[in-house]
């Protein structure tokens, strides 16, 4: 590894690398622009956060020196280079520090308008995927939601028909046992009718829209389900107090983190008699992330956490979907709602799942 120590030996800038320098930083993936000979030229600030070390840092430096495999990378830059390809990629592994686990990586080699310069990305295969079921789920909820909102308009109609003329036989009727059967048609029309408002809620509710503090959101949510739950269930805080406000509707946020916190509550029935059910809200600042396709500076990282069974696998990717539950009972309408008044603040959901540990981890842009 080349290493410039005294700044009169470092680069020289060439024209236009200030104006690519501010465009490498609203990527979303690890982007470093290299000269020739591999050596680090700028490096965004997602390759900063990466690799724990500042630009000024890397500046000069051989990238290849954080790469598992060495050649490859050498090898790519002399073909686009030499106009070989216009651009080259090949699997390798990121190594932030000697010791630490290595990162799967997709590096890309690029031409730039620059002869004597190659744009160097580095797409964590993790957050390719990542990506990738995020915008499925995301059209998974939208396909949901239309097909949920024109179902329930079609029900609301004849429901109402039903009940009415469940009524006025009631009123004809001499027979009490007869009488009971048309009690029994308005009351399940009734619970049919109020399965329908929930379905509808979310789209009648006006969004509104106020500065907020997280954590006081979070304090609300807690203090509710210790109140229904009070044995057996330790719900934990791990906060981070420098966490800016945040514009968002209070009353659909704190209804989105309880149908979460309120679902691991009732999965955790069996820690609860045992005394050992732990539910952690956990909350950290996290910079440079890409959220339903846009680059946001800043995002807020909650994370709602259990140590229950986890979500049954064959539902694990149909959670989210309107009317599908792992519990009897279950009305199957909580994550279904907790998505959609996430996805109202442009932010996402997802969960990780296994036994003993549950993690849904919703982001929210700040920035």
């Amino acid at each position: 590894m080349q290493v410039f120590d005294d700044p009169s030996r470092l680069p020289e800038p060439e024209a236009g690398d200030a104006s690519s320098a501010a465009t490498l930083d609203w990527l979303a993936t690890m982007a470093v622009v290299v000269d020739a000979g591999g050596r680090v030229v700028h490096a965004n600030a997602a390759l900063e956060a990466g690799l724990g070390l500042s630009r000024r840092q890397l500046l000069g430096q051989e990238l290849e020196h954080w790469l598992t495999r060495h050649g490859p990378l050498r090898e790519a830059l002399r073909q686009v280079l030499g106009e070989e390809f216009s651009s080259k990629r090949f699997d390798d592994a990121l190594v932030a520090r000697p010791g630490a686990d290595a990162m799967p990586v997709q590096v890309i080699v690029s031409r730039t308008d620059t002869n004597s310069r190659l744009l160097v990305e580095l797409v964590e295969l993790g957050q390719q995927s990542r990506q990738e079921r995020e915008e499925q789920w995301h059209r998974q909820a939208q396909a949901s939601k239309d097909l949920i909102r024109n179902l329930a308009h079609e029900i609301k109609n004849p429901l109402g028909g039903i009940r009415g003329a469940a009524q006025l036989l009631q009123d004809e009727l001499d027979s009490r046992e007869l009488r009971e059967y048309t009690r029994v048609i308005i009351h399940e029309a009734d619970r049919l009718q109020g399965l329908v408002d929930r379905l509808l809620a979310p789209h009648r509710r006006p969004h509104v829209v106020a500065e907020l503090n997280i954590h006081e959101v979070l304090e609300r949510v807690r203090s509710v389900i210790l109140a229904e739950f009070p044995r057996g269930l330790d719900v934990v805080r791990d906060y981070d107090a420098s966490l800016p406000e945040l514009r968002g509707d209070r009353e659909q946020l704190i209804q989105a983190v309880l149908n979460i916190a309120h679902n691991a509550a009732l999965a955790l029935g069996e820690r609860r008699a045992a005394g050992d059910a732990r539910i952690v809200f956990k909350t950290r600042i996290a910079r440079q992330v890409t959220v339903a396709k846009q680059r946001h500076r800043l995002a807020l990282v909650l994370h709602v956490m259990d140590n229950g069974p986890g979500v049954p696998e064959h539902i694990q990717d149909r959670m989210f979907f309107p009317l599908v539950s792992g519990r009897d009972g279950g009305s199957g309408l909580g994550l279904s709602l907790a998505q959609t008044f996430i996805q109202q603040h442009q932010g996402t959901i997802e969960c990780d799942s296994q036994p003993g540990h549950t993690d849904f981890r919703i982001v929210l842009p700040l920035a």
